[in-house]
């Protein structure tokens, strides 16, 4: 018999506590960006883009998430892996859909365990990934 304890899952108002403090997080740095929040089974929760956002920001913040909650790590940790000689240099990208190492895709734990994932893009790498990890504080 398993001791596992429950864990809360990712619900629908946390995601929206993690979109709005990342979107509250680039308007302070004047970046708009799209933000979404996938839950442990990869399965969309919640997504925003500010009408000024580059329409590929969305596609980008939802690749970025998958790419972290796939891994298991930030996408920020991932992109020397990915390089020539790299240990995930020739991980397929054949997946549901395709992986993202570009810096902004961060997974969410609570009580040690993997719930979900938040993506940012429409920034600078190093600040979406800035914004995402904002947004988890948030959370907390």
């Amino acid at each position: 018999m398993s001791t596992a304890t429950a864990v809360a899952p990712l619900t629908t108002l946390d995601a929206d506590v993690l979109v709005a403090a990342a979107h509250r997080a680039a308007e302070a740095a004047g970046v708009t960006v799209s933000v979404t929040v996938l839950d442990a089974g990869g399965h969309l929760l919640a997504f925003r883009r500010d009408d000024r956002a580059v329409l590929i920001a969305g596609e980008t913040s939802t690749r970025k998430a998958y790419t972290a909650l796939q891994l298991g790590a930030p996408t920020a940790d991932l992109i020397e892996a990915v390089q020539p000689g790299g240990l995930f240099h020739t991980l397929p990208t054949a997946l549901d859909r395709p992986l993202l190492f570009i810096a902004g895709g961060v997974p969410i734990h609570r009580d040690g365990r993997l719930i979900g994932a938040i993506g940012v893009g429409g920034g600078a790498p190093e600040q979406d990934h800035h914004f995402a990890t904002a947004a988890i504080e948030a959370l907390a």
